[in-house]
């Protein structure tokens, strides 16, 4: 039944939640709250992960700002006005500001991929780390082996975890071929791509390593063609989905035992090395299911035998379809995905002012994920990332002409809904700092360290007068506090992290909603109500819960013969503990 905030209530059991309530902190629950300080020993649901790209976050050490000329393949690319280019963050940057994700709540950090790269490609520079030719050293403008063993360290005597962005799909552009390039490698006259060329073609293309180019790449191995595809550059369609190189990328024979093999010793030998907690693997669904099945479970059996009993793998799987995710935590053996439906849900509610009961057709589905090692609160939500743009940018789209308190508030209330609904949250660099960036891409990479990129430096930030031509590290801004009283409240009630969730209300003529968490043999629920409108809103719903004691209060609930009735300010959220 829904109300206006005008009506009046005639039940007979009436709790008033008073404004002062609403600032008390978080009280904890019977769990042991101690448990999440052991890193090795915390369950990775307990986490609360921060998305970095060390590029664009703090510059520790100018002095690798370029590089190195050791490798002139790896050298070079500092380009500090434009968007691509190198702008001097690094993984001593990272370690100089873990207290700051500390107060952020942050206990796991995933960076993207940090290994040596080919630093300049034909189509940009390797800012964000994903071009690797040598998988056993840090790329030097990041610093080395011995700053990321220093970064792990410190971290891990602060509890917080690290994780690796890893590849299997790919390593650099370095194969050319005969059809469509000269012996330099650069592409013969008036091309500029190589057309994919199906399996059955009769004329496949023959593969060439230009002279300059030859064993650049590390593990020897990785520079045989025969263990590559060599179809030419992906439609992202089909076959060649899986076969095609990646915007030109060479796409490796995952099929081929060499390759499986090869693959499973490289990361391993980098768990023997750096002891990480984890690894979020990059491009899963452009990789044959069969080598997921092999590579997976060795990494992780491998992981254990090295004193990490709780190592955790997920991956990026770009399709919001739960049907097409969960078959890479069944069928796959990877244990967790990144949920890109939850993602577009969220921005469907929340970004774009659409109405909340997707969620309940969302979360209905969560039993595709389950199986003996996967399960949908293993899923590692977020709301915006490096490929995609911001939850900034997405409010902007919609709202672009609503206030800066409105359009602050909205991002709030995502964030909230991240934290508080099943899964774990993933929390992008720069949002807890209002960025907004321009579209996707490079253009949602902006400086956390005073920027000098004009197209940066001209977003208005959400929740704050300062530009990114500023350092923002702000930890008095609203979305950081929101973030951190989000992160404590996480913390300290183990049915928001852990609990099932379940539906307690949802409409289609009304932005408000409710679900609940519930730990399998307490006595006690987890109440959560949101109202994704801008004016107030009350609805009624079923309960068979009598006591409530508030964590994040609403204006009023009500209680009588079974039935709650909840009002909330617009664009707004509370929970309670029911009992």
């Amino acid at each position: 039944m829904i109300k206006n905030t005008l009506t009046t209530f005639l039940l007979s059991t009436v709790v008033e939640l008073t404004a002062c309530k609403k600032n008390q902190p978080p009280a904890a629950d019977n769990a042991n709250t101690a448990s999440t300080d052991n890193y090795l020993q915390r369950d990775v649901r307990d986490d609360i992960f921060y998305f970095v790209l060390p590029d664009r976050f703090n510059n520790g050490d100018p002095q690798n700002d370029n590089g190195s000329n050791e490798h002139a393949i790896s050298a070079g690319g500092l380009n500090l006005t434009t968007t691509s280019g190198f702008h001097g963050g690094d993984i001593t940057g990272i370690e100089q500001k873990l207290d700051y994700l500390e107060a952020l709540g942050v206990t796991a950090i995933w960076m993207t991929p940090l290994l040596r790269n080919q630093a300049i490609q034909s189509d940009g520079v390797a800012h964000h780390g994903y071009w690797i030719v040598d998988f056993s050293e840090i790329d030097p403008h990041f610093g080395g082996n011995a700053s990321l063993k220093k970064l792990i360290d410190a971290a891990h005597k602060k509890g917080i975890k690290v994780f690796f962005d890893i590849i299997t799909n790919h390593t650099a552009d370095i194969i050319r071929y005969d059809e469509c390039h000269m012996p330099n490698g650069q592409f013969k006259a008036g091309l500029t791509h190589c057309e994919y060329k199906a399996l059955n073609n009769p004329k496949p293309y023959s593969p060439f390593i230009p002279e300059h180019l030859k064993n650049v790449k590390y593990p020897q191995w990785l520079n045989n063609v025969d263990y590559y595809h060599n179809q030419g550059d992906s439609t992202f369609s089909g076959e060649s989905s899986l076969n095609g190189d990646f915007n030109g990328l060479d796409d490796l024979k995952t099929e081929h035992p060499q390759v499986v093999s090869g693959m499973v010793d490289i990361y391993q030998n980098l768990i023997k090395e750096f002891k990480p907690d984890g690894f979020r693997i990059d491009t899963v669904r452009h990789v044959n299911l069969e080598f997921w099945q092999t590579f997976t479970p060795a990494i992780i059996d491998y992981a254990k035998a090295q004193g990490i009993p709780n190592f955790h793998v997920f991956g990026e799987v770009y399709d919001p379809n739960p049907k097409n995710l969960s078959v890479f935590t069944t069928e796959g053996k990877i244990p967790s995905v990144l949920d890109f439906a939850f993602q577009k849900i969220a921005a469907d509610v929340f970004f774009k002012g659409q109405n909340p009961s997707a969620i309940s057709e969302l979360f209905a589905q969560d039993s595709l994920y389950q199986d003996e090692d996967s399960q949908a609160d293993l899923l590692m939500t977020f709301l915006g990332n490096h490929d995609m743009g911001r939850p900034g940018l997405f409010i902007n789209q919609t709202f672009d002409h609503e206030s800066d308190e409105l359009k602050l508030k909205r991002s709030q209330l995502a964030h909230a809904f991240m934290f508080l609904s099943r899964g774990i949250p993933v929390i992008y660099y720069g949002d807890e700092q209002g960025f907004t960036g321009d579209g996707h891409d490079i253009d949602a990479r902006e400086d956390m360290f005073a920027s000098n990129v004009a197209s940066y430096n001209d977003n208005n930030l959400i929740g704050t007068t300062q530009t990114t031509a500023d350092n923002n590290f702000n930890q008095q801004h609203p979305l950081f506090k929101t973030i951190a009283q989000l992160s404590k409240l996480r913390k300290n009630h183990e049915g928001l992290r852990r609990g099932e969730y379940n539906d307690l209300f949802f409409a289609k003529n009304t932005g408000m909603f409710a679900f609940s968490r519930t730990v399998k043999g307490a006595e006690q629920a987890y109440i959560i109500v949101f109202n994704s409108e801008k004016t107030p809103q009350t609805i009624e719903f079923n309960s068979p819960y009598k006591h409530f004691s508030p964590l994040v209060a609403a204006e009023q609930l009500e209680q009588q013969n079974g039935k709650l009735t909840v009002t909330l300010k617009g664009l707004s959220y509370s929970v309670y503990i029911a009992k």
